[in-house]
C-alpha cells in the first residue's frame, strides 16, 4: 500500500465529506483528490520521474496538503521545508536532496533569488499566490499553482509505478554535525506508523482533528496522513501564535482530537476558558516531543476529567515508539508508556547486553516503521541502524537513554548526543554555534539545552567575546533571529571570559552542560 491511497480510497468511499478546513474554507475529499491528481499529471508531464524529490516550501495550507499527495501520486518523494527557513538553510536543503521540483509560496520567492539556492537538478518551480517565481529560476520551467492544478487536466492518464518499499518522504532533522540530515521513510514505514497510531488512538471517520503544528514537523504532518487514512476531518491552522483563535476553533468545529506539545499546553493552561465544559466534544489530547510535566497533567485532568490524555514518545527516525494508555497517566505520570502496536522495544546497557529492570541504557526499536537510513549519510546511518536479534535485520538505536520498570513501562532519562529538544523541535547546537561564529565579536561559543517547564529545554548561548569587543545579549539575539528559524533562537545569552576545554583543546560542552543544569536546579530551589 502506498501513502497516497489514504486519500484515494477515502475519496472513493466518502467523496463529499469535508476532508480539510483551512482559513475558513472547506474542501471535500473529492476536491483534494482531484487537485492532487492534476498536480501529479503536471509534475509528470514536465519531466518528474519516479523517485525524484519535490521540495514543498509552504506554510500549513490546502496547497501544502495537495502538494504532498500530488507528489506521491506522481511516484515522487516529497520534502517538507519549514516556512520560516532562511536562505542559507534553504539552499542547503534543496541542494542536499537534489530537488527536481520546488513548490513555494510567491512571497517566499525572494529566497530563491540567490543562484546558490537553486540546485542544478531543479527542473520545475510552481509558486502559489501573489508574487513571481524565484528570480534564480530562469533556467527552470516556472508556472503558477492555478495552472498546475487546472481543471482541464482532469482525466489525463498516467501510469503509477511506486511500490511500498520506495521512498515516500525525506524529513530533515537537526544532525549532531550541525548540518540537517534527511530521514528516509518508505511508503511501508509511513503506512505502518500511521496504522499503529490510529489504532491506539481509536481514530474513526467521525473524528475532527485540529492541527496547529507545522507540516515540516512529522507530528504535524502525520495529523494530515492519519486523518485522511480513516476519513476524518482535519482543521488545519497555520500556527499556534494566537491561542484564543485556536480555542474558538476547538469549540466552533466540535473538535474531537487535539495534538499538543508542552509549550502549547503551558500557554493554554493559563487561559480562563480552557476546560471540558467549553469543549464537550473533545475526546483526546496527544502529546509528544517532550514529556508533559506532572503539574500540567494534573491541570489537564482537573479541567478535562472525561478527556483522554495520551502521553507519547517518538523520534523522526521511526515516527512513534511508545504511548502511555490514558488509564495509566495518573499512576505513571513520568512514563511514556509501552511500545505502540506492531513494534518491539528493548534497552541495551553499556556492555551491549539487555538491560535489567531499572537499569539505564539506550533504547532500541524494531519495526517496519523504522527509517531506511539518512539520505546519503552512510556513516551516520551505520551508527543508528545496527544488526538486530534476527538474522539480516537492522534495528534503530535511538541515542536516547531509558529505563524500564518490571511491567515494561518506559521512562526517559536523557539523550546520548547534544541535540536539544525545544518547543517540539530538534535543534543542533552546532548549527546555532555556526551562526554565532559569524559575528566577528565572538571568540568562542557553546550552545546548550537547559531544563524549562514550558519549552522542555530552553536554548542558552554561552559566549566568550573577542578581547575589547562590545557585545550585548540583545545584539546576539537579533543576529540569531536574522539567520535562524524562531525556535532555534536562544532564549538567553551568557558571557564568560573562558570556556572549559578537553585535553585536545576542544570546548568541553558536557562540563558546561553539567554546570548549567546544576545552576538551573539552584535557581529553582526555594
Amino acid at each position: 500500500m502506498q501513502v497516497e491511497a489514504f486519500l484515494e480510497q477515502t475519496a472513493d468511499r466518502l467523496p463529499d465529506k469535508v476532508a480539510l478546513i483551512c482559513q475558513g474554507a472547506r474542501f471535500t475529499y473529492r476536491q483534494i483528490a482531484a487537485q492532487s491528481r492534476r498536480l501529479a499529471i503536471t509534475l509528470r508531464a514536465r519531466g518528474l520521474r519516479r523517485g525524484d524529490r519535490v521540495a514543498i516550501f509552504l506554510d500549513s495550507s490546502v496547497e501544502a496538503v495537495v502538494a504532498v499527495f500530488g507528489a506521491l501520486m506522481a511516484d515522487a518523494v516529497f520534502v517538507m521545508i519549514h516556512a520560516a527557513t532562511k536562505p542559507d538553510k534553504l539552499a542547503f536543503l534543496l541542494n542536499d536532496c537534489r530537488a527536481a521540483a520546488l513548490i513555494a509560496h510567491g512571497r517566499f520567492g525572494h529566497l530563491g533569488a540567490q543562484a546558490a539556492a537553486l540546485p542544478p537538478t531543479l527542473r520545475q518551480v510552481i509558486w502559489v499566490g501573489a508574487g513571481a517565481a524565484p528570480s534564480g529560476a530562469s533556467s527552470t520551467l516556472a508556472m503558477r499553482w492555478e495552472e498546475a492544478i487546472a481543471p482541464s487536466l482532469e482525466g489525463a492518464a498516467f501510469t503509477k509505478e511506486a511500490i511500498d518499499i520506495d521512498l515516500a518522504t525525506i524529513i530533515y532533522t537537526s544532525g549532531s554535525t550541525g548540518f540537517p540530515k534527511g530521514v528516509m521513510m518508505t511508503h511501508l514505514s509511513v503506512v505502518t506508523a500511521a496504522t499503529s497510531i490510529t489504532q491506539y488512538l481509536e481514530n474513526v471517520e467521525d473524528d475532527i482533528i485540529l492541527n496547529s503544528l507545522p507540516l515540516s514537523f512529522d507530528y504535524g504532518l502525520y495529523q494530515v496522513l492519519m486523518a485522511f487514512k480513516v476519513g476524518a476531518t482535519l482543521v488545519l491552522e497555520k500556527s499556534f501564535t494566537y491561542p484564543q483563535l485556536i480555542l474558538e476553533r476547538l469549540g466552533s468545529e466540535h473538535v474531537t482530537g487535539f495534538p499538543l506539545v508542552p509549550t502549547m499546553l503551558a500557554m493554554l493552561i493559563k487561559t480562563q476558558n480552557f476546560s471540558g465544559a467549553h469543549f464537550p466534544h473533545l475526546r483526546y489530547f496527544t502529546n509528544t516531543a517532550a514529556a508533559l510535566p506532572p503539574a500540567h497533567i494534573a491541570g489537564l485532568r482537573e479541567r478535562f476529567p472525561g478527556t483522554r490524555i495520551y502521553s507519547m514518545y517518538g523520534l523522526t527516525e521511526c515516527k512513534r515508539v511508545a504511548y502511555l494508555p490514558p488509564d495509566q497517566i495518573d499512576r505513571r505520570p513520568t512514563s511514556v508508556g509501552k511500545a505502540i502496536p506492531n513494534t518491539e522495544v528493548y534497552i541495551v546497557n553499556a556492555a551491549g547486553g539487555r538491560a535489567r529492570v531499572g537499569e539505564i541504557g539506550e533504547l532500541v526499536v524494531r519495526g517496519a516503521h523504522v527509517m531506511c537510513g539518512y539520505w546519503e549519510r552512510p556513516e551516520e546511518t551505520a551508527r543508528a541502524l545496527r544488526s538486530g536479534p534476527l538474522p539480516g535485520e537492522r534495528v534503530l538505536h535511538t541515542g536516547d537513554l531509558f529505563k524500564m520498570d518490571d511491567e515494561g513501562f518506559l521512562y526517559f532519562v536523557g539523550r546520548k548526543d547534544d541535540i536539544i529538544k525545544t518547543r517540539g523541535e530538534k535543534v543542533s547546537p552546532k548549527e546555532v554555534e555556526a551562526v554565532l561564529y559569524r559575528m566577528p565579536e565572538v571568540l568562542e561559543a557553546a550552545v546548550l539545552g537547559v531544563p524549562d517547564a514550558v519549552l522542555g529545554e530552553a536554548i542558552r548561548a554561552v559566549i566568550v567575546p573577542v578581547a575589547g569587543a562590545t557585545l550585548t545579549a540583545q545584539t546576539v539575539l537579533r543576529h540569531c533571529a536574522q539567520h535562524l528559524e524562531d525556535f532555534m533562537v536562544p532564549k538567553s545569552v551568557e558571557f564568560r571570559t573562558a570556556l572549559p576545554k578537553t585535553t585536545t583543546g576542544k570546548i568541553a560542552r558536557r562540563e558546561i552542560q553539567t554546570g548549567e543544569r546544576a545552576l538551573s536546579l539552584l535557581e529553582s530551589a526555594p
